[in-house]
């Protein structure tokens, strides 16, 4: 549950809470005057880091060096181990033989010709017998009919003539058909086969390409700046999961992204020497430059945060400090509580920290627990009452005012909430005289002094 709290001026208390001998004893009065209120929103927190990552072997093998210790800082880029893996180098070997195996190959055109046919014996033949029945018509004695057998032979040795023309234009016409017929099928199939081809030699390019990354990967490097945590092994055994299937993929297991493993507490501490299996943990790494809270505000003050809005954080860890922080977000995905009620996720940055006699305080590690006070609604100088001397009926908010010794109900609008002083926005008046005690025994017109 979020706490609220709010700072009381004690000299605000001492001007505003009075009482005299004839008043009822549960009763007090006192005048409204000006002072600061502050609305406060407590809630738990927890202390994380700027960013996290975990960085894991992309494959089985040994590590070849080890570069860095624990709680070393390092920089982005710098080599952090260096792992030695025969079964990656066998794999990029292998995909860069097959690139070779792949390089495209011709498709061969066929074509067809249909040979000419030789009429030209034929033709001797047939001139001949035109030219003996030209000589036999010619001894015809009739005019008339010699005539007439003279033009049917011309006749028949033209439609002869015309025949065997013929012939040799249907001969090639025939020879382009089949060819532009040939040609079309083959032109598809070259097209196809180049398709195939052009796919073979990508995959190929895109094996060698990811079995090279894999072999890059077996480098390990900081993402970004930051301290080194190193990681526990499960010993090279080769064992089942996801990361082993990932492993047998050319450049399927990278720098795989953090995944829960078989624990921290399990396992061989990261060392020159040791063997790892694909997704064990050699090292952490995480930047504390900037240090964050995650604190779960309640939905009934959620409302009320902003995005700048300043805080003041105490942590279990650093007894009396007090450090600063700021909104920097607020979430929206709510977060049910053990008690049914529903919380939100406020980001905020984490600064510095200090004790009460002025003195610096530590800098706190991710994951240490605090509480967080949001100044949520600040006035400096408000028309202010005692918070006892609030009385809630129903959504109203009244008080009661004191005129002419007579006690009277008055609603008013409140602003910011202390947890002793309130901010009146309406209803009263600097100088009023109010019940700031017991508010919740008087009735109306009953006489006050």
């Amino acid at each position: 549950m979020t706490l609220r709290r709010g700072v009381a001026p004690l000299l605000v208390l001492l001007t505003l809470t009075g009482c005299t001998s004839e008043e009822p004893s549960n009763v007090h009065v006192g005048d409204v005057r000006r002072a600061p209120v502050t609305e406060v929103v407590e809630a738990p927190a927890t202390v994380g880091a700027r960013a996290s990552a975990t960085l894991r072997s992309p494959a089985q093998g040994t590590i070849a060096k080890l570069y860095v210790r624990e709680g070393d800082r390092v920089r982005k880029g710098d080599i952090l181990a260096k792992i030695r893996s025969p079964q990656v180098q066998s794999q990029l070997e292998q995909a860069r033989q097959a690139s070779k195996m792949a390089a495209p190959a011709g498709v061969a055109m066929p074509s067809v010709r249909l040979p000419s046919l030789d009429t030209r014996a034929f033709n001797r033949k047939v001139a001949a017998h035109f030219a003996k029945a030209r000589k036999e018509a010619k001894k015809v004695e009739d005019a008339r009919a010699r005539k007439q057998l003279l033009q049917a032979i011309d006749l028949a040795q033209d439609q002869h003539k015309a025949q065997t023309k013929a012939l040799a234009t249907i001969t090639v016409q025939l020879n382009r058909s089949i060819n532009g017929i040939l040609s079309g099928v083959t032109s598809g199939l070259s097209s196809s086969m180049a398709s195939l081809q052009a796919a073979s030699t990508s995959q190929a390019k895109a094996a060698v390409k990811a079995a090279e990354s894999t072999v890059k990967s077996l480098t390990i490097k900081a993402p970004f700046g930051g301290v080194v945590t190193l990681g526990r092994v499960s010993g090279g055994g080769g064992g089942g999961g996801v990361e082993s299937l990932l492993s047998q993929i050319p450049g399927g297991g990278g720098q795989l992204p953090s995944m829960p493993s078989g624990g921290s507490s399990g396992g061989t501490p990261v060392a020159t020497g040791v063997p790892v299996s694909a997704g064990d943990t050699i090292v952490t790494v995480t930047d504390v430059s900037t240090l964050l809270l995650d604190a779960d505000v309640d939905e009934t003050d959620v409302l009320l945060v902003k995005k700048g809005v300043k805080a003041a954080v105490e942590l279990d860890a650093v007894p009396g400090a007090t450090y600063t922080a700021v909104v920097t977000g607020i979430g929206v995905t709510p977060k049910e509580g053990t008690t049914g009620g529903v919380s939100y996720p406020v980001r905020l940055t984490l600064g510095a920290g200090t004790f009460d006699d002025g003195s610096q305080a530590p800098t706190p590690k991710p994951g240490m627990s605090a509480v967080t006070r949001l100044t949520v609604r600040e006035s400096p100088s408000a028309v202010s009452a005692p918070a006892s001397a609030i009385v809630s009926s129903g959504r109203e908010s009244v008080v009661w005012v004191i005129r002419n010794g007579v006690a009277e109900r008055r609603v008013v609008k409140l602003g910011a909430q202390g947890d002793a002083v309130v901010e009146v926005l309406s209803g009263l008046s600097v100088g009023d005289r109010i019940v700031v005690k017991g508010a919740d025994s008087v009735r109306q017109g009953q006489r006050l002094p």
